[in-house]
């Protein structure tokens, strides 16, 4: 009998549809945990303390915080108020946020991506630029959405990787292409954390938690996407399916 896969949740935008509140995760996450790394999702829903945080940690192998439409309120980082119009989600804030403080102390392996990428951050005490494309001396990170998605996914621009990182030892060599859908970005790096990864512009695109006991990593990139055809992404993921299943054998 095959040994049950690790078992891996991934916390749920809530959204409206209609007059109704769901809890959606885009298929493409799913699909990259399953065929990655190795492992079996589970949606959490954006349910905040009644979740129950600590129970939840005691029967998850791995934690991974998606990308999304919407941003992190900017009072959760002491930031500006938003532009009217923009996207926010306040149940998956009062959900991710704290549950990532939890996980990293508990040992459970973590992985932010785009969205995910930035709530590590704040969740570390670190701060955004809410449009990174009007800071002077940095690139416009942004996809452009009239196009397909082929396209919008489609690698955008190189980034650096830090010496002795995570990210190095998965990579063929100091830097590897990425694509780019992000209009947020870092301004001040949480406490604690460590660059793993800069665009061309200085900008951080990944870290990692230093004191960590088990994988903790984020990127702003999107690596889920189409991520059985890219070697790099294939083997991001699998590093922490990897860690995942050696939680779920010491447990």
């Amino acid at each position: 009998m095959a040994p049950a896969r690790p078992l891996i949740g991934i916390p749920a935008d809530r959204r409206m549809v209609g007059a109704h509140p769901f809890h959606m995760v885009g298929e493409k996450y799913a699909l990259a945990v399953m065929g990655a790394a190795g492992a079996a999702p589970l949606l959490i829903p954006a349910l905040a303390e009644e979740l129950g945080f600590d129970e939840l940690l005691e029967r998850l192998d791995g934690l991974l915080f998606t990308g999304s439409p919407s941003n992190v309120e900017p009072h959760q980082y002491q930031g500006p108020p938003s532009a009217p119009g923009t996207l926010h989600d306040p149940a998956r804030d009062a959900t991710t946020l704290p549950l990532i403080r939890k996980a990293v102390q508990a040992g459970v392996p973590v992985f932010g991506i785009c969205r995910g990428f930035q709530e590590m951050n704040v969740a570390f005490g670190g701060t955004l630029h809410q449009k990174l494309h009007e800071v002077p001396g940095h690139l416009d990170h942004r996809d452009d959405d009239s196009q397909p998605l082929e396209v919008q996914y489609g690698p955008a621009h190189e980034v650096t990787l830090e010496p002795g990182g995570v990210l190095r030892g998965l990579a063929p060599g100091d830097r590897v292409r990425v694509n780019s859908l992000h209009n947020q970005g870092i301004d001040r790096l949480g406490s604690g954390l460590a660059v793993e990864a800069r665009a061309p512009d200085g900008v951080i695109e990944a870290f990692r938690v230093r004191a960590a006991r088990g994988f903790a990593l984020a990127v702003q990139w999107h690596p889920e996407w189409r991520v059985m055809s890219h070697p790099f992404s294939q083997a991001l993921f699998a590093a922490f399916g990897q860690a995942s299943r050696e939680r779920a054998q010491s447990r």
